[in-house]
């Protein structure tokens, strides 16, 4: 297994650790307001950060010299996780779809989906640069899990605000559902370590 030198191993685990920080008050806010608004979108989003807790915590354990982890595994891992999050939105949405759940508005989730589009391009564009430095395909990987959870804001943000304006119950399901190809294809670029060319 490749070592990161210490300078840049510092990095990484600084980036990670606001990364565990931001996720966590992130999905739970977002998994609050799923279940209290009956929103799938949110539930989806909610579901993309636990995902992405997942994926910080395997770059984390990639760069513990003990842990018998390699850079390769710890990046094939992390696209795996979003293979694992769109089958999560699939389900989520078309049983949301079939039962015909009408969500109701959710400012918490409104206020995180809001906060998200502005801190996850900056910490996917600082960890696609760290990737760069440390030639780290795991934290590469990471980084487009950061940027699609920028992505899925945005499409969730849309989907909140159409059904707290209008009230129309299938909007929220269809934002879910518009977060699908992103997941499939960010998920085969982070499989093979590339990040994505937005971030």
């Amino acid at each position: 297994m490749c070592s990161s030198p210490p300078n840049s191993s510092r990095l990484i685990v600084w980036l990670q650790g606001i990364t565990l920080v931001w996720m966590l008050a992130e999905c739970g806010v977002s998994v609050y307001g799923a279940v209290t608004a009956h929103s799938p979108a949110l539930l989806a989003f909610g579901a993309d950060s636990f995902v992405e807790l997942l994926s910080a915590t395997v770059v984390l354990l990639a760069i513990v010299p003990s842990f018998p982890l390699t850079r390769d595994r710890a990046a094939r891992l992390a696209g795996i996780l979003l293979f694992i999050l769109a089958g999560v939105v699939a389900l989520v949405t078309l049983l949301s779809l079939l039962y015909r759940v009408k969500p109701e508005t959710s400012c918490s989730g409104i206020a995180i989906t809001l906060a998200a589009l502005l801190v996850m391009p900056i910490l996917a564009w600082m960890k696609r640069r760290s990737a760069q430095q440390t030639d780290n395909r795991a934290l590469a990987a990471d980084a487009v899990q950061s940027a699609t959870c920028a992505y899925l804001a945005a499409i969730t943000l849309s989907g909140l605000a159409v059904n707290a304006l209008w009230h129309i119950y299938w909007v929220d399901s269809a934002a879910a559902l518009l977060a699908l190809p992103i997941l499939i294809v960010e998920g085969r670029r982070a499989l093979r370590g590339e990040s994505c060319g937005c971030c």
